[in-house]
């Protein structure tokens, strides 16, 4: 008689490779389900946000399992879940933009499961530099993050709309881990970090360091010209506040961060990991600030077309009357 017995797939294979009569009974069935989440590099925001998340739905126990897993960012993120690679993935919505229009190929089958926080985008230098306008930092160096992060690309299309690019207007430094960023500000081997604005962990460090920091957005006057050439991003404020000695409101362009499924996530699942996400939305946003913004309501906001919304997190939404 078969032996039933209640295991991952490895030990699956484990066993079925040693001859041993089975019968798997998948995780599902034992009322918990694992998914894997593509994060970023160290250092980074997506990081933060991953291991939060992921801490408050497991201990919430609700029968989904978060496990992170750390990448290069979005530009990884996007193409492993379009190969099934990974089950959820934290993507720029800049690059989501770009792949679910089908910019560069074919269009992403990806779908938003959950919106995390908007992205202002933005410069942040020491205090006690001289620069305080984009146009102080022409021909400075200034890190415009990791290799494969969204705000490389959202970079790209703030500074198109007022006329500039990273390449040509500045001497462009690129990083391999996000973390790096904030070090070399402070060690004035950089001029400037570019980054989004919700408590961002790069803006942070250098905003507690001791020089203290100033940040630099566009003014009213490019802010208006950045969205009549890219109408798809979208004005948001980061309050005073947000950072040590920011003592005003700061307003720029940007987009949503997103949490996308892979195309093949069935609806059940995504169902079941969006009602745990509404479920939780208080307790994720008391362990991160950043995680006040993610909630369902402002899924329906971020997402630049409703067909863009996973089947299972639209079944939730209607079951909440947010969604017809």
């Amino acid at each position: 008689m078969a032996e039933l017995v209640n295991f991952d797939r490895r030990q699956f294979m484990r066993y079925a490779a040693a001859g041993l009569s089975v019968v798997y009974v998948p995780a599902a069935r034992s009322g918990s389900e694992t998914l894997v989440l593509g994060t970023a590099t160290a250092g980074g925001g997506f990081e933060v946000y991953g291991k939060a998340l992921a801490d408050v739905l497991n201990a919430a126990n609700g029968g989904i399992r978060i496990e992170p897993r750390a990448t290069k960012g979005t530009k990884e993120n996007l193409p492993l879940l379009e190969a099934g690679k990974l089950d959820l993935g934290l993507v720029e919505g800049t690059a989501a933009h770009e792949a679910h229009a089908g910019m560069d190929g074919p269009a992403a089958k990806s779908r938003i499961v959950w919106a995390m926080y908007p992205n202002p985008g933005m410069f942040v230098v020491r205090a006690d530099s001289p620069y305080r306008t984009i146009e102080d930092l022409k021909g400075k160096r200034v890190a415009f993050g990791a290799r494969a992060s969204g705000l490389v690309v959202l970079a790209r299309y703030v500074l198109d709309g007022i006329g500039l690019d990273p390449q040509r207007d500045f001497e462009a430094v690129y990083l391999d881990k996000a973390a790096e960023g904030a070090k070399l500000v402070l060690a004035g081997e950089v001029a400037a970090l570019w980054g989004g604005g919700m408590a961002w962990p790069g803006f942070r460090q250098v905003a507690d360091a001791p020089a203290g920091a100033r940040f630099i957005v566009p003014n009213a006057e490019q802010l208006a010209r950045i969205q009549s050439r890219h109408a798809f991003l979208k004005e948001s404020t980061v309050p005073a506040g947000s950072y040590r000695g920011q003592d005003s409101d700061l307003q720029s362009v940007g987009s949503w961060a997103l949490v996308l499924a892979r195309p093949t996530l069935s609806e059940q699942t995504a169902y079941q990991l969006s009602k745990a996400l509404h479920a939780n939305e208080q307790a994720f946003a008391a362990r991160l600030a950043q995680a006040r913004y993610s909630t369902a309501a402002n899924t329906i906001a971020a997402a630049p077309r409703a067909d863009l919304i996973h089947p299972g997190t639209q079944r939730l939404l209607r079951e909440l009357g947010l969604q017809r």
